[in-house]
């Protein structure tokens, strides 16, 4: 495995470099980390090429310290500082010549600890990426874990989601990790208690099915679980499960995403603003 990590010198920046090194020692992976510093357009003013030259070395004096960090961790990496008019695009391309398996960064810092919060670089990722693209929750780097213990994938239960199941299940098999299944279930746009009924047994259902999916898929591994979370609404169900720092949770990308881009939907959206775990978002199918 090869993990891409887009780097900024800011705490946002340290959460994404720990989730790394997290996910480094889980699955075996080689690092890159990368800074992007602003591309200066050329003026016709000497001091703009001099400007230019500060800004990379002071990126790669900022680099150095996630490198360390990573190294504290035990985790080996590679530092690259590029000159780039968009920290995503440029990070995408840096990614896709390294055929990255997933790209870290860190959310937004502002607001409580935990949760997550989309930064402008996280947002254009998450709009456009064809790499899957792994996000820090708030303050990761505080006390992250050893390694991830377990991988959650929130599975739709309408046939035309994409379902991250077979992503997850790889992954779950490489580290010999357990496997959880998720089905969320809410009240909302339900005019009586009969379709709640009726929404609840066809989650059931689908959560049933997955479950006999998963164990064809791993017949040897005997820790798999899957489960209903349901609410009022989507945020009262997700209230009603725990999640810990070594979780994983896997979550795919909106049906209107184009074929292998990433675009993250309102419900998955809104599962990010309520999980304090890392999330994997996944490309279209």
């Amino acid at each position: 495995m090869h993990l891409t990590v887009g780097y900024l010198a800011t705490p946002a920046g340290d959460d994404g470099v720990a989730l790394a090194g997290v996910l480094a020692r889980t699955f075996g992976a080689r690092v890159d980390v990368v800074l992007v510093v602003r591309e200066e357009l050329p003026d016709g003013h000497p001091g703009r090429a001099e400007y230019q030259r500060l800004l990379v070395e002071r990126g790669e004096e900022w680099i150095s310290k996630a490198i360390d960090a990573l190294a504290a961790m035990g985790v080996s990496a590679s530092s690259t500082v590029l000159v780039g008019e968009s920290f995503a695009e440029t990070l995408i391309g840096f990614a896709e010549e390294r055929h990255s398996d997933a790209i870290v960064v860190g959310g937004a810092r502002y607001g409580l600890f935990g949760g997550h919060v989309i930064g402008s670089v996280a947002g254009a990722l998450l709009h456009a990426s064809p790499i899957p693209v792994a996000l820090a929750p708030r303050g990761y780097a505080e006390d992250p874990p050893d390694a991830i213990t377990k991988v959650t994938a929130a599975v739709p239960t309408r046939p035309r989601d994409d379902n991250p199941l077979p992503f997850a299940l790889d992954l779950a098999s490489a580290a010999g990790l357990p496997l959880r299944m998720l089905s969320l279930v809410s009240a909302e746009n339900l005019n009586d208690a009969d379709s709640v009924r009726e929404v609840r047994q066809m989650q059931v259902a689908a959560a049933e099915e997955n479950l006999a999916v998963a164990a064809r898929t791993l017949p040897d591994t005997a820790d798999i679980e899957s489960l209903v979370a349901d609410g009022l609404t989507l945020e009262s169900a997700l209230k009603k499960l725990s999640w810990r720092d070594s979780d994983l949770l896997v979550v795919g990308s909106s049906r209107f995403a184009a074929p292998r881009r990433i675009f993250l939907g309102s419900t998955a959206a809104r599962i990010l603003a309520g999980v304090d775990a890392p999330v994997l978002v996944i490309p279209h199918s």
